[in-house]
């Protein structure tokens, strides 16, 4: 079974929303780091990892209490849930750490243990891509597809 043609368009708008309100975290504290610790040998951790997963977390329990979350830097809950979170709350930490502009928020949602939405936002360029099984994807609201392009050599 897979989520309707409504349930996937309320959960873009939701997970859209958060995305925004989680890069506008982000792009205040660009250049503003001031913490950051390494989980592994290239994996660091900066205060606005921590403070944009905080947030994308609260806002998913209040409006899904019943819902799970994974979370890059919280892990998962040992919850059963047809619907599970899937959240980068900051895509690209080795960029930011360094003030790179070129990282995002990445959240996806699972349905019954398929990836059912998907909503990457960038914060330095406002780009918005959102993606639905059975439904497409869009840049900022506008459908986006593959290339039809069938050589390599020909592709970008």
């Amino acid at each position: 079974m897979s989520l309707s043609k409504a349930e996937s368009a309320r959960y873009i708008s939701f997970a859209s929303d958060i995305a925004r309100q989680a890069g506008n975290i982000l792009k205040e504290g660009f250049t503003r780091v001031r913490h950051v610790r390494m989980k592994g040998k290239i994996d660091p951790v900066t205060e606005y990892d921590v403070r944009s997963e905080t947030f994308i977390k609260s806002a998913i329990q209040r409006a899904f209490p019943d819902h799970a979350v994974l979370a890059e830097e919280s892990g998962g809950e040992d919850r059963k849930s047809e619907c599970r979170w899937i959240i980068d709350p900051l895509d690209g930490t080795v960029n930011y750490a360094h003030e790179i502009p070129v990282y995002c928020v990445s959240i996806g949602l699972e349905y019954e243990g398929t990836c059912a939405v998907g909503v990457v936002y960038d914060p330095e360029r406002e780009e918005l891509f959102t993606a639905a099984r059975g439904v497409g994807a869009k840049l900022n609201g506008r459908r986006i597809s593959v290339s039809s392009q069938s050589l390599l050599d020909g592709a970008i």
